[in-house]
């Protein structure tokens, strides 16, 4: 695993994620010591960077890309993966800073990329699924899979996972700039164009859990831009 680790960067959006983002890097780093660790702040008012910032003193493999404003999760997600990749890392994690996502999964997620150019931490095979959720959310995340894999007709069954780590091929290969989504629609338009252009994949389970502090940024508008980017992604 060291050796994947020292060449591994994990990507962290952030906006307004002070009471996560200390226990979280904490975490990261019980299981991943010596990997990069970037967090993409979209000028957070509650203070993330400055927490951040302090940790970046003890840890040299900690960086901070803060942005001027809320810029959109997918415009983070390519800001950190672009960051990443002019940087050298040749494998690249993404995972929320809410703590939705437990680090521990990460040394199955290296373990996996041994085998394959992608990998989707799943909410919806055998052995995974989601806690603390109203039984109205975690509808409409199911649903959001089967209408993105049917539409697609892509054997992923997690397409609106957000914790996925890829292989720096498989990016390259990508048109980033060429990304058109501007919210969690980009979890998907990311898996299908890698699985497009022919890379491999494999779905590990992991249990999802309802975040601890803050606020959920999900909204009305980015739950209708994934179904009409589904749509668009299908026809083009």
């Amino acid at each position: 695993m060291n050796d994947i680790s020292k060449k591994l960067l994990i990507i962290i959006p952030t906006y307004n994620e002070a009471l996560n983002i200390r226990e979280l890097i904490a975490t990261v780093r019980s299981y991943v010591s010596n990997c990069g660790l970037l967090i993409v702040d979209d000028n957070s008012a509650d203070g993330t960077a400055n927490i951040v910032k302090t940790k970046q003193k003890h840890d040299k493999n900690i960086y901070l890309l803060q942005r001027e404003g809320k810029l959109g999760l997918a415009s983070a997600y390519i800001a950190g993966l672009k960051w990443g990749l002019n940087k050298g890392y040749e494998y690249l994690c993404i995972m929320d800073a809410d703590l939705s996502h437990n680090p521990k999964y990460l040394v199955t997620f290296i373990e996996k990329i041994y085998e394959c150019d992608f990998v989707v931490g799943s909410r919806n095979i055998e052995g995974g699924g989601i806690l603390n959720w109203p039984l109205r959310r975690k509808i409409l995340s199911k649903f959001g899979s089967f209408y993105s894999r049917t539409i697609l007709s892509i054997p992923i069954y997690d397409f609106t996972s957000g914790f996925h780590m890829w292989r720096r091929k498989v990016l390259e290969n990508i048109d980033l700039d060429n990304i058109k989504s501007q919210g969690y629609s980009c979890n998907i338009e990311l898996k299908y164009l890698a699985y497009k252009n022919g890379f491999s994949f494999i779905e590990i389970p992991i249990i999802f859990e309802e975040r601890r502090g803050g606020v959920s940024k999900i909204s009305k508008r980015i739950i209708l831009e994934a179904v009409w980017k589904v749509l668009l992604l299908r026809l083009t």
